[in-house]
């Protein structure tokens, strides 16, 4: 569906993952993802450039296969599900660097506090698919510090190390429906 110019994409989640990993006693690395979210890209026909998104994962959904770490991540001393059940990212920029190379800045909101981040993108490219959708495919890497959203919980090891680092890096595959 094109009006004025512009082209709607939305997330196909069954092909798309959104990931994350922070170092544990800073020895090992836990990796965990989100399994409910939803987003949109609004383009000028299939030129990704200039391009702006919008992404929201429930926090909720939030899944790092221990059932007991991901409670204490839902609660207060991390994401406060209950009272910020949303992670909510908005563009503000999506340009070109080279080649399929970009760089995404925009606005993340975790428990309503928003800074701007930049994310690196590679662009895969646009393909039709057997059932006649037309796909684009994106990688979408960076690193944020987890304590300037408000998760600041952190014990001490008897050694003097923490047992949660500060920064998460972020590995997100995206595949987008035209519609």
């Amino acid at each position: 569906m094109e009006t004025t110019g512009k082209t709607k994409w939305v997330i196909d989640p069954s092909h798309t993952e959104i990931m994350f990993r922070v170092k544990h006693l800073v020895i090992s690395t836990v990796t965990g993802r989100f399994d409910l979210f939803e987003g949109s890209a609004q383009t000028n026909g299939e030129e990704f450039s200039g391009a702006s998104v919008e992404f929201s994962a429930e926090v909720n959904s939030i899944n790092t296969n221990q059932k007991d770490r991901d409670n204490h991540l839902k609660s207060p001393d991390f994401f406060d599900a209950v009272t910020y059940p949303k992670i909510i990212f908005k563009s503000t920029s999506l340009t070109k660097v080279v080649d399929s190379k970009y760089k995404m800045s925009g606005n993340l909101t975790i428990r309503n506090t928003t800074k701007t981040i930049d994310l690196d993108v590679e662009y895969s490219g646009i393909v039709k698919d057997p059932y006649g959708s037309i796909k684009a495919g994106f990688e979408i890497t960076g690193t944020l510090n987890r304590k300037e959203y408000g998760l600041a919980w952190n014990a001490i090891t008897e050694t003097g190390g923490l047992v949660v680092a500060d920064d998460v890096k972020l590995q997100i595959n995206v595949e987008l429906m035209k519609v």
